[in-house]
C-alpha cells in the first residue's frame, strides 16, 4: 500500500511526488493521460513537427526545485531567449526588449520614458524579490480549527511575512499595495507616456487573464509574470530544449530515481473517505488504499466530482462552487514552411527577434478593446497574439529548414454567448488569429503547413483546465495567498484529514513554477512526521 497517492501527473504533482519520496514515503502517481506533464507536455501535432502543446515558455520554474530534483542531470536544458520580447507596430516601427537594451529602444518613442525606465524596473524588482521569497512559503492560514498550536504557528507565519514587507520600507510598501490593488494600465499610465512600452509591459498584466488591462488586480498579474528567472538571470524568459515536456519528463525521471510509481492511463473516479479521512482512490475498477491523497487537479474537479457531497462542510463546498476560472485563452501550434518576415524587420533568415516573444498588441487601448469585444460577441475582432518560434532555439522540434510556432491568443470568452459551442467556432477563430498576424508578417498565412487548435473547451477537455483557465483559477485578490483557493485552507490541507491540494489553485498560483507541489509536500511531510512522533 502506498503512503501517498498523487492524483494527476502534471508538473506540480510530479514535484510533490519527488519531495515526498525523498522523505522516505512510498508514492504512487495516477495520471489520466498517456503521458505525464499535464499542460506542460510536448507532442507531435503533424508528422515531423513537435511542440509544447499548451504551456509554452519557461521562467517561473523555481531554481530551488531544479536543484533539489537535479533536473539538469535528468536531461533538462534551458536556454534564454535572445530577446525577451519583440513588439512590431502597425506603422512599421518596432520595440525590442532585452537586458541592457530596452532603454535605448524606448528612447526611439519617448526620451522621458527612457529616463524613467530604470527607476520603474528597480521598483518592480524590489517587489518581485518579495514575491520570489514568498512563493516557496506556506501562506499564513486562517481559522484552520487545528487548535492552539496551529493558531500560534499561523501568527508566527504572519509575523514573518510582516517582517518581509517591512524590509521594503514605507515607499516600497506603498508600491506593493498599488500594484496589488490597481490595474496594470493605471500603473503604467502613471509611469510612461508612449504606447509601445506600456503595451509590452502591460501584456504581462493580462496574460492568461480574462480582463481589460484597466481592470483592478491586473497589476498583480503583471508582477506574477516578473519574478521568474532562467539559468540565474532574473526576469528572463527561455525555452526548454525538447519543449515544455522536457521539464516534466525530467521530473518523471527524478521521481523514478526516488522510487515513485507512475501509472499512466489511470483516471481517478473517486476519492475514498473512511471514518472522516481520505483513505485512497478508485481508478477504473481498482480501489487503491493509501494513508494520504494529494490532488493536483482543479478544485472544482477534486471537490465537486471526486467526493460525495456530504463529505465537505457546506460553506467550503459553496465557496468552491463560486471559485472563478476562465482565462480567455486560445492556443494554436503551427507547422511553418519558413520563418515569418515582419514588415517592421524584414527577412526570413533566423534573427534575434524570431527567438523572442513576439507580441501583436500595439497599445493598452487595443488590449482593452479586445476584451470588450470578447465580452460582447465571444471573441476579439482584433485579438491579442503572442507568437513564439521555439524551433529557432531548438532544431529538434521541426525538420531542417522548417519551423514550429506557438500562438497564445486572447481574448476569447470561456463560454460563448447564446449557447454556441466552441466546437463549431474553433476554426473560424483560428482563421482570425492568423489573419491578425498577416499584416505584421506578410506571407505568414501562406507558410502554414498544418495547425493544431485548442479552444477554451479543448483546453478543458484535454487538460482538465476548467474554463480553459491556465492558472487553475483567476489571480484576483479574493483568490490569492491566504485565500487561495479558500480562506482557511491555504496550507494545502483540505477540510478532509489526509486529503491535500498541490495544484495551481493553491499558492503561489499558475504558471510552470512547481512551487505548489513543493509547498504541499513540505506540509504533508510535517504531518507524517508528527504522527510518527506521536506513535
Amino acid at each position: 500500500m502506498p503512503d501517498v497517492i498523487v492524483i494527476g501527473g502534471g508538473h506540480n504533482g510530479l514535484v510533490a511526488a519527488a519531495y515526498l519520496a525523498a522523505a522516505g514515503l512510498k508514492v504512487t502517481v495516477l495520471e489520466r493521460r498517456a503521458q505525464v506533464g499535464g499542460a506542460a507536455a510536448t507532442e507531435e501535432f503533424h508528422p515531423g513537427f513537435r511542440n509544447s502543446v499548451a504551456a509554452y515558455a519557461v521562467s517561473l520554474l523555481s531554481p530551488t526545485i531544479i536543484r533539489d530534483l537535479d533536473l539538469h542531470r535528468h536531461g533538462l536544458k534551458l536556454v534564454e531567449r535572445p530577446l525577451s520580447n519583440f513588439l512590431p507596430l502597425p506603422d512599421g516601427r518596432y520595440l525590442k526588449v532585452a537586458p541592457g537594451r530596452t532603454r535605448a529602444e524606448v528612447a526611439k518613442f519617448s526620451a522621458r520614458d527612457a529616463e524613467r525606465l530604470d527607476a520603474y524596473e528597480a521598483r518592480l524588482e524590489r517587489l518581485t524579490d518579495v514575491l520570489r521569497a514568498l512563493a516557496l512559503k506556506t501562506p499564513p492560514n486562517v481559522a484552520t480549527g487545528q487548535g492552539l498550536a496551529a493558531g500560534l504557528a499561523s501568527l508566527l507565519d504572519t509575523a514573518k511575512v510582516a517582517n518581509r514587507l517591512r524590509s521594503l520600507g514605507l515607499e516600497g510598501q506603498r508600491d506593493l499595495i498599488e500594484l496589488f490593488t490597481r490595474s496594470a494600465g493605471d500603473v503604467l499610465d502613471q509611469w510612461f507616456e508612449s504606447d509601445p512600452i506600456k503595451a509590452i509591459l502591460g501584456f504581462d498584466g493580462i496574460v492568461g487573464t480574462y480582463a481589460s488591462p484597466y481592470a483592478a488586480g491586473t497589476g498583480y498579474v503583471l508582477m506574477h509574470h516578473c519574478w521568474g528567472e532562467v539559468n540565474g538571470r532574473r526576469g528572463a524568459w527561455g525555452h526548454a530544449i525538447g519543449g515544455m515536456g522536457a521539464i516534466t519528463q525530467a521530473m518523471a525521471r527524478a521521481c523514478a530515481a526516488r522510487g515513485v510509481e507512475i501509472r499512466l492511463g489511470s483516471p481517478v473516479s473517486e476519492i475514498l473517505v473512511e471514518n472522516g479521512r481520505a483513505a485512497g482512490v478508485v481508478t477504473g475498477s481498482e480501489r487503491i488504499a493509501a494513508r494520504a491523497v494529494v490532488s493536483n487537479l482543479h478544485p472544482k474537479l477534486t471537490f465537486e466530482q471526486l467526493l460525495p457531497s456530504d463529505a465537505l462542510p457546506a460553506d467550503f463546498r459553496a465557496r468552491i462552487g463560486s471559485y472563478r476560472s476562465g482565462s480567455g485563452s486560445f492556443r494554436m501550434n503551427l507547422a511553418l514552411s519558413e520563418l515569418p518576415s515582419f514588415a517592421a524587420a524584414p527577412g526570413r533568415a533566423p534573427a534575434e527577434h524570431h527567438g523572442s516573444g513576439i507580441v501583436i498588441a500595439p497599445s493598452l487601448a487595443y488590449m482593452e478593446r479586445a476584451w470588450m469585444d470578447a465580452r460582447l460577441s465571444g471573441w476579439s475582432a482584433k485579438p491579442i497574439v503572442e507568437m513564439l518560434i521555439p524551433s529557432t532555439l531548438d532544431d529538434s522540434l521541426a525538420p531542417p529548414g522548417r519551423h514550429v510556432a506557438s500562438l497564445f491568443c486572447q481574448h476569447v470568452a470561456p463560454n460563448l454567448p447564446d449557447g454556441r459551442s466552441w466546437d463549431d467556432k474553433r476554426d473560424t477563430v483560428a482563421d482570425l488569429m492568423i489573419e491578425t498576424v498577416e499584416p505584421y508578417a506578410p506571407g505568414f498565412k501562406a507558410s502554414i503547413i498544418a495547425r493544431q487548435i485548442l479552444s477554451p473547451l479543448d483546453l478543458e477537455r484535454d487538460f482538465r483546465l476548467v474554463g480553459g483557465d491556465i492558472f487553475h483559477g483567476r489571480l484576483s485578490l479574493d483568490q490569492l495567498y491566504s485565500a487561495r483557493p479558500v480562506l482557511g485552507h491555504a496550507d494545502y490541507r483540505s477540510p478532509i484529514p489526509g486529503l491535500y491540494m498541490c495544484g495551481a489553485s493553491t499558492h503561489p498560483g499558475g504558471g510552470v513554477t512547481g512551487a505548489p507541489g513543493l509547498n504541499a509536500a513540505r506540509e504533508m511531510i510535517r504531518d507524517f512526521r508528527a504522527r510518527r512522533w506521536r506513535r
